[in-house]
C-alpha cells in the first residue's frame, strides 16, 4: 500500500455502541372501555419507549376473567420488544403507559382499561419486591399462553426451562376435561 491509500483511525468517526438488545415479552389486557383500541394505543405507546422495539404483535384473544369481582370479558395480546434498557426501568416505562391510558389500581384482579405485564426479559430472572421475571404465573394462564404461544412459542422460560409451546401444551393437558 502506497502512502496515499493508508487509512488511520481517526478518519472513522467512533460513536458509542448501543447496549445489545435482547428479546422481552410483554402480556396486555383491557376490560374497560373500549377494550380493541386500549390495547392499540398501549402498542403504540410501547413503540415510543425509548430502547424499546416492538418486533411482533399477536393476536387479540377474548378471555373471560381470572379472580376477582364480577366483570366483563378482557381482551388479551402479547407483544415481543427489542429492549436496550433495563428491566426495571422498563417496568417504570410500562407503569407510566398504564396510567397515561386511565388505569386506577384498586387491587389485583380488578377492572382495568389496560394491563401491561412483563412476561420474559431475555433469559434473566429477576426476583424484586415490585418486578418478578419470568412472570410468576404465565405457565398457569391461558390468557397469556395463548398469544404469547403465536408469536414466540420458542421462547424458553428461564426457571422451568421449557419452551412456551411446551408450557402452553401442558396447560392445555391439565385443564382438559377427562
Amino acid at each position: 500500500m502506497d502512502e496515499k491509500t493508508k487509512l488511520t483511525a481517526d478518519e472513522y468517526p467512533i460513536s458509542a455502541a448501543a447496549p445489545p438488545a435482547l428479546l422481552a415479552y410483554i402480556a396486555l389486557g383491557a376490560n374497560l372501555g373500549d377494550r380493541e383500541q386500549n390495547l392499540k394505543a398501549a402498542i403504540e405507546k410501547i413503540g415510543e419507549i425509548s430502547g424499546v422495539r416492538v418486533t411482533k404483535v399477536s393476536a387479540f384473544f377474548e378471555t373471560e376473567p381470572v379472580g376477582g369481582p364480577p366483570q366483563g370479558m378482557y381482551l388479551n395480546a402479547a407483544v415481543e420488544i427489542d429492549c436496550t434498557i433495563p428491566a426495571g426501568q422498563l417496568l417504570r416505562e410500562l407503569q407510566g403507559v398504564e396510567k397515561e391510558l386511565g388505569r386506577k389500581r384498586l387491587g389485583k384482579c380488578f377492572p382495568r382499561t389496560i394491563d401491561l405485564d412483563i412476561l420474559l426479559f431475555g433469559s434473566e430472572v429477576i426476583d424484586e419486591m415490585d418486578l418478578k421475571v419470568p412472570h410468576p404465573r404465565m405457565h398457569d394462564r391461558a390468557f397469556v399462553l395463548d398469544p404469547l404461544n403465536e408469536i414466540a412459542p420458542n421462547a424458553i422460560h428461564p426457571i422451568l426451562g421449557l419452551t412456551v409451546a411446551e408450557l402452553t401444551r401442558m396447560y392445555r393437558e391439565r385443564h382438559t376435561d377427562k
